[in-house]
Formats: structure tokens, sequence, C-alpha cells
């Protein structure tokens, strides 16, 4: 009984310090992702939240936790925070938007894709799009 007990009681208290840490971890990233953030914004007045941006204009994207931000050049970007359950942006997963508008606009739906499986990594929706530029 004593061998069967001992390794069990390992097992439980080694996944209860694997939850404990779990929000320290969650602290870190935000933290992480706030200062990239202040990072990429940094010199960049923000203007007034737009439901839409279009669509061609960017040359590049940037992703931040569940921020991202469309670079139409270094001293103009947009930045859009979304609704979460893009488990893939923080990986560098494909991020898949459908546009029959010619735009991306708040609440479209963006799917990311794992770049290897090519399965579905998550979804969510697109928020406000915010223009950030040098004044």
């Amino acid at each position: 009984m004593v061998r069967f007990a001992v390794p069990l009681l390992l097992l439980v208290a080694g996944s209860s310090s694997l939850f404990a840490d779990d929000g320290g971890r969650r602290a870190r990233d935000a933290e992480k992702d706030r200062t990239e953030l202040a990072k990429q914004l940094a010199g960049l007045t923000p203007g007034k939240p737009q439901q839409c941006m279009p669509l061609g204009r960017s040359s590049d994207s940037a992703r931040v936790g569940d921020t991202i931000l469309y670079k139409l050049n270094r001293n103009d970007i947009y930045r859009t925070d979304t609704s979460g359950g893009c488990f893939g942006l923080r990986r560098g997963d494909a991020i898949v938007t459908r546009s029959y508008t010619g735009q991306l606009c708040r609440g479209d739906i963006i799917q990311t894709v794992d770049l290897v499986s090519r399965m579905p990594s998550g979804s969510c929706t697109f928020g406000e799009f915010v223009r950030y530029r040098k004044q």
C-alpha cells in the first residue's frame, strides 16, 4: 500500500505546484506584453477609435499578446485588441480573415491556423481600430 501512496502523493504535490505557478506566469506575460506594446508605439499619438481599417494599406503586422498591430510604415500603425480566444497569436500561427468589403472591421472573425499541421488553433474577433501616428 505504501508503494502506491508515496508516488501518488508526489504526483499530487507536483501537479498542484504547476497550477500555483500559472498565475505568476500570466502576470509576467501581461507585463511583458505591456512593455512590448509601449516599445512598439513609442513616440506615436493615438487617434480616435474607428470601426474599420482599409485592407491592403498595411505592409506588415506584429502581434503582442491579444493585440495586433498593422504597420502602414514606422510612423503610422493601426492597433486592434482582439476578444481573446486566438490562442495561436502568441505562438506565431497564421492569421486568416475574410473580408467582402475591402476593409477589416470590428467584430470580424479572425482564425489562427498552425503553420505546420494547418489545423485551426483558435478564433476571436477584432476590436476597434486605433490609428497611431507620429505628430
